[in-house]
């Protein structure tokens, strides 16, 4: 694997660890395909290290099971803000 992309993968989990974000979160402040931040997260990184690889799994999951939730709200909101409610 090419060293930069090693360094990529580690600098996305780093900061989805420290800022508790989404792949997509992180795909829009990096600049870069969610597909792209998800294959080095998921497939790379446990190559890499195995240990930050198990914090950042932690999160995912964590937004994974709250994914229901927020897409429920965004709706809600959408739908709010063309009443003129919010």
């Amino acid at each position: 694997m090419r060293e930069y992309i090693e360094k990529r993968a580690v600098e996305f989990a780093n900061y989805i660890i420290f800022n508790k974000t989404t792949v997509r979160d992180t795909a829009k402040v990096f600049a870069i395909s969610k597909s792209t931040v998800h294959k080095d997260i998921v497939e790379r990184l446990p190559k890499i290290n195995k240990d930050l690889y198990m914090g950042v799994r932690k999160i995912l999951e964590e937004n994974k099971s709250q994914r229901h939730i927020r897409g429920g709200l965004a709706t809600k909101n959408k739908y709010l803000a063309m009443r003129g409610d919010l």
